[in-house]
């Protein structure tokens, strides 16, 4: 009975929890949620900021098209229901080392660079990201830099909070 009242709750607190393929505590799904709230910052994501996504996700996650595919529908999930970053970052820093998160914040300025275009909010939500995840606002800027030189994209935003 005891067994069935705890399931009854878990249904309606997270009633859609047990559909997802990726744990709350898998640090994919919090990077992938972390990903996807990027993309998401300035309205609808494009067809080129969504390719970037899967193509990141398939590669550094080392999954086939459709565990990608469900992995990111379980973030856009997660992600909406999210109040902020320090779930998904908090997770995170228990899981990686530096060099991981590091690899996470690469990602996030790839997205950010996907469409061609850095907003004030795409470059704010990596900075704070950044900053929860331990990675120093040197190395933060440093990523930046190597991500928009291969994008071929201008560098806006380099000081202290942006």
């Amino acid at each position: 009975m005891l067994d069935g009242l705890r399931q009854f709750i878990a249904d309606i607190v997270a009633p859609h929890a047990q559909d997802r393929a990726f744990g709350d505590s898998d640090y994919r799904l919090a990077a992938t949620a972390l990903l996807v709230h990027v993309i998401s910052l300035d309205g609808q994501p494009t067809a080129a900021e969504q390719r970037k996504l899967h193509s990141l996700i398939e590669s550094h996650f080392g999954l086939d098209r459709g565990t990608a595919d469900r992995l990111i529908a379980d973030a856009t999930e997660v992600e909406g229901e999210a109040v902020d970053l320090y779930h998904f970052t908090s997770i995170i820093m228990r899981s990686l080392d530096e060099d991981d998160r590091k690899r996470i914040v690469r990602m996030m300025w790839e997205l950010v660079y996907a469409d061609g275009q850095v907003t004030e909010f795409e470059d704010n939500v990596v900075w704070r990201a950044s900053d929860l995840l331990g990675v120093s606002q040197r190395d933060r800027i440093d990523l930046k830099h190597a991500v928009a030189d291969r994008a071929g994209g201008p560098v806006k935003g380099d000081a202290v909070g942006g």
